[in-house]
């Protein structure tokens, strides 16, 4: 259990990572495509768009899989605590009057909520 965990906290992280990738990559300006020979026998237009696109659907499976959690709390426990780190324990503890370690049970939790709806979109 504690593996999964490590490996959908992974997934969770490389997301973040990622998100800031692609907003970096699309504020970077359009390459021309010429149709005059390379240097190089590599193409680096074509490579840059290929892991543009890459990068878009993965994130939109990461997105997609915390859409399809139904629980509300847990997609909030999610985004704002785990991805974003918004809030502290504390605050989600008080705002819906949970223990600290009822509220370490809902983040396993969703987690494995996650990492159920994650599987589904990527088998």
């Amino acid at each position: 259990m504690k593996q999964e965990i490590k490996h959908i906290k992974a997934i969770l992280s490389d997301y973040a990572r990622l998100k800031r990738d692609l907003k970096a990559f699309s504020q970077v300006s359009s390459p021309v495509l010429s149709s005059a020979p390379a240097h190089t026998r590599k193409n680096g237009v074509e490579l840059s768009m290929v892991n543009h696109v890459d990068l878009a659907c993965r994130l939109k499976q990461v997105e997609d899989a915390i859409n399809g959690i139904n629980d509300q709390k847990l997609r909030i426990i999610l985004v704002d605590y785990v991805l974003a780190k918004h809030h502290c324990v504390s605050d989600y503890c008080q705002k819906w009057q949970w223990s600290k370690s009822k509220f370490n049970y809902m983040k396993n939790k969703a987690l494995i909520e996650f990492s159920k709806q994650y599987k589904k979109l990527v088998a």
